[in-house]
């Protein structure tokens, strides 16, 4: 006689959402991950934003077909009593099975190799005008030079964070350290435990860490209520010092951007030095070292500390357009309190992102993020298939009333200063008042 089947509730399954105790449904069975979950090569904290739900949409949008054959392992006899797909996830299933079908996720063409030579231009060209020219101008081009090498190198080392752009998973490692820690001095394993929670909760102001910038940026008034990130494990303290920074944030916006490198610096020494489990970590740390010797070593070759300075912030300055770019693909869209859904993953992704409208000469510069929406949906997707796919999720998102966000490069600009000068009025508000410091006081009392 055939063993009878167990069913949970989905209400019962919520109750394993914890360390220890780490439940997920995928396809109506059900897996216990708890003890395994330290082990997940996405990092713990995704399973954990997710715990105690069905996260079928999540687990094809972040793993091959290959992965499905690990699930049994897991199963620990249960299905889910009330399972059901929606009509936008059955759609959205199909498409990535048609992707994969089509070798779309495995169709990289040739841009990792002109990516790589383009970066090694510019290496050259930035270090020999530092030790060939006499000139201040040829010093500030290469500073900026560097900072478009950073960009570059950046766009090379997200990739390699989301799918295999190296023939072997041990190259694709190599070129990770190498495009993150060695040459922009970010730790890779910083970045991935950081884009993973961003990925899984987009947009959500207590769970996605790109929209936690207290005490200088702020996208919602929700924030003002002092939040608790789950994932620095903090509060997000609203006092009357971020109060104040943030009443001028639409102002500090650009001139922020500028040095938010030395925040991803900051962030990545923490992390390597902290307790947290760090997969490789004396490869990451050597990685890190080396960036901060040959970047030293190559600013104080310039003739005074003048031009090194010069040459620090152009170099700053210019990559500073990619923080720029993070954040006018999200800052100006929806976001909610909470933690993520499993039940409306193409919905939460859809709305929490914007694309950028651009030419595909272009592309390079954007590094497939004009393609917001796409690369949410569909992260392991080479971004050279990026625009290939637009069509086809645009009419999804058409078909089942959904937005597809988009705008121009400059319009986006305006759009995200418009939240932040929004947000930047509310908190002026002094009928809403948080205790107030000297400063608050001098600067914001009139007549």
């Amino acid at each position: 006689m055939a063993e009878s089947k167990r069913y949970i509730s989905s209400e019962d399954l919520k109750s394993h959402n914890k360390p220890g105790d780490l439940w997920i449904s995928i396809q109506g069975k059900v897996y216990d991950v708890s003890t395994w979950a330290k082990d997940h090569p996405g990092g713990i904290l995704p399973l954990l934003s997710l715990a105690g739900q069905d996260v079928t949409d999540a687990f094809v949008a972040f793993h091959p077909g290959t992965a499905w054959r690990y699930l049994d392992d897991f199963f620990n006899g249960f299905y889910l009593k009330d399972h059901a797909v929606s009509e936008v996830s059955k759609d959205y299933r199909k498409l990535v099975s048609e992707f994969s079908k089509m070798g779309l996720f495995e169709m990289k063409g040739h841009g990792v190799f002109i990516s790589f030579c383009f970066i090694t231009i510019l290496f050259a060209a930035s270090v020999c005008g530092v030790f060939y020219s006499d000139s201040s101008w040829v010093h500030l081009l290469s500073g900026g030079l560097m900072g478009l090498l950073w960009i570059q190198s950046g766009w090379l080392g997200h990739d390699s964070g989301h799918y295999q752009i190296m023939p072997n998973r041990a190259l694709n490692r190599l070129v990770q350290i190498l495009t993150g820690n060695c040459i922009a001095g970010i730790s890779i394993a910083w970045w991935k435990w950081n884009h993973n929670a961003h990925h899984i909760s987009c947009n959500s102001l207590d769970f996605d860490p790109d929209l936690q910038h207290i005490p200088f940026f702020v996208v919602s008034s929700k924030l003002f209520n002092s939040l608790t990130s789950y994932f620095y494990e903090r509060k997000m303290n609203f006092d009357p010092i971020a109060r104040f920074l943030v009443s001028y944030q639409h102002w500090t916006f650009y001139p922020v951007m500028c040095f938010a490198r030395i925040n991803l610096f900051a962030q990545s020494f923490i992390l390597l030095l902290s307790k947290r489990q760090v997969p490789y970590r004396v490869h990451e740390i050597l990685g890190v070292i080396a960036f901060w010797i040959w970047y030293p070593l190559l600013v104080s070759c310039l003739p005074n500390w003048g031009e090194r300075i010069m040459f620090v912030v152009a170099s700053f300055a210019v990559t500073g357009i990619q923080h720029v770019q993070f954040c006018l693909n999200h800052f100006s869209s929806s976001v909610y309190v909470g933690p993520p859904a499993g039940n409306d993953w193409f919905e939460k992704q859809t709305s929490g992102t914007l694309n950028i409208e651009c030419s595909s000469w272009m592309d390079w510069f954007h590094g497939g993020l004009q393609f917001q929406i796409e690369h949410h949906l569909f992260p392991r997707l080479p971004r050279c298939q990026l625009r290939k796919i637009s069509p086809l999720v645009k009419e999804l998102c058409k078909k089942h009333n959904l937005p597809y966000n988009i705008a121009p490069f400059w319009k986006a600009n305006e759009m995200t200063i418009r939240t932040l000068r929004n947000a930047a009025l509310q908190a002026r508000d002094l009928t809403n008042p948080v205790p107030k410091n000297l400063v608050w006081e001098a600067v914001n009392t009139h007549g």
